[in-house]
């Protein structure tokens, strides 16, 4: 299915003040057509422990926040959480999860997680659920599957560059780059004033390829181009993709030394304390830059590949997901359902919101939180829902992330395609 836009006709409202709206058509990355578990119904005495399992360890002291909130509200309730890393939670979750051990409540990753937990009966249909209703529902499509609800996306996210507006002022930008010329032109000024251009995670998988979906929001020949691939429409040895790997290879040239090496907190630590530019992951990291002493202004950044006579079809890249769900084989699957009830409501999802620099899918949130407010205009451009997620086959998705590492690190892009297409071909 084609992956569709937020535009600035298609809005209800700001961000920041009167919640979220989004003209998003049916499905999208993250839809399936696999079945659900029945329904959970709600009402009731809600009693005894519930675990919350997910892999925002950032978020930990905001949800615990939280948590003493619902349990107030709740006599008899403990809330506690499980935590796996990012990596760990992809791999590992769906497997921990299945017998109820843990997670009561649980989320997943729009896209390839979202599908095996779908597939598995993993998540109890929602679709029932009165406070459905709290969330824009034209964000919550990733969360649905064979026509029932399984799950609610909880974060709007915008997998973009971060630039740091201040040293781009000392560099001399007025705004950020609006064609690949205008691209190679900022990396040099930035290079001129003795920083990293950019500081690219190049061992951490889940952050070093969110590069991946500016890259190609203007080069795809359909907005599902990467789904295309995986069934067998498009190659990896198409001309689109070798351009945008010839163009990603002349990208490189900025990265910091031993990029290939590099893992995340090292990246976040030298953008924070201002010795590179350009962060080149997402709004989902806002929060720890702000965290590890980051005080500078912050713009999203998005590749723009077209030339300078050249339109764009797109202006930068969102996606909706830590999609929240209860465990079909929950112990507790009451005060699982309780749980994620008591996060849908606006008022504890602008607690979230706020407190973890995330803007969320709930209707009706007020961003108080500075950087929410003065990124919340991105929420109006024309936007392509990240082509990244379509993968469902995470090995055909490692094929073709990896041929970037392959350009950046002396391949050409013909060869890094082949041997991409190869890879696909094998694991289709």
């Amino acid at each position: 299915m084609t992956a569709k836009t937020i535009t600035r006709r298609g809005m209800l409202g700001s961000l920041a003040g009167l919640g979220i709206a989004a003209t998003l058509g049916c499905g999208g990355p993250g839809s399936t057509t696999g079945g659900a578990a029945d329904p959970v119904e709600s009402g009731g005495e809600i009693t005894g422990e519930v675990n919350f399992y997910h892999w925002r360890n950032e978020d930990k002291a905001i949800l615990d926040e939280l948590a003493a909130s619902f349990v107030a509200a709740h006599a008899g309730v403990e809330l506690t959480q499980t935590i796996d890393p990012s990596e760990q939670y992809q791999s590992t979750a769906a497997q921990k999860a299945r017998d109820g051990a843990i997670g009561d409540s649980l989320t997943a990753l729009a896209g390839a997680q979202f599908n095996q937990f779908a597939e598995l009966g993993l998540f109890a249909d929602l679709s029932d659920a009165a406070f459905g209703g709290n969330y824009e529902a034209n964000l919550i499509t990733p969360g649905a599957s064979g026509g029932s609800q399984l799950g609610f996306p909880y974060q709007l996210i915008f997998n973009m560059p971060l630039l740091n507006t201040d040293l781009a002022e000392r560099a001399g930008l007025g705004q950020a780059p609006a064609d690949w010329d205008a691209w190679l032109d900022a990396l040099d000024k930035l290079r001129g004033i003795g920083v990293v251009p950019i500081a690219w995670p190049g061992n951490d998988p889940a952050n070093a390829f969110q590069i991946i979906n500016s890259l190609v929001m203007n080069h795809g020949p359909s907005d599902d181009m990467f789904a295309g691939i995986e069934d067998g429409r498009y190659a990896a040895t198409d001309d689109w993709w070798i351009a945008a790997l010839t163009q990603f290879k002349e990208l490189s040239g900025y990265f910091q030394d031993n990029f290939a090496g590099a893992g995340v907190d090292g990246v976040l630590a030298q953008f924070s304390q201002g010795e590179a530019a350009i962060l080149p992951t997402g709004s989902y990291q806002i929060g720890q830059v702000r965290e590890a002493g980051g005080e500078f202004g912050l713009e999203f950044a998005p590749l723009m590949t077209n030339s300078a006579d050249e339109q764009p079809k797109y202006e930068g890249i969102f996606n909706s997901t830590f999609i929240l769900g209860v465990n079909s084989a929950a112990g507790n699957a009451a005060g699982a359902l309780a749980w994620v009830e008591f996060l849908s409501q606006p008022e504890n999802a602008a607690v979230y919101a706020n407190g973890t620099s995330q803007h969320v899918t709930v209707s009706g949130v007020e961003y108080e939180n500075a950087d929410l407010q003065a990124l919340a205009p991105w929420a109006t451009r024309n936007n392509l829902l990240a082509p990244r997620f379509q993968f469902l086959n995470l090995d055909i998705r490692s094929a073709i992330e990896n041929s970037l590492v392959a350009v950046a690190t002396g391949a050409s892009p013909e060869q890094a395609a082949e041997q991409a297409q190869k890879l696909v071909e094998e694991n289709r």
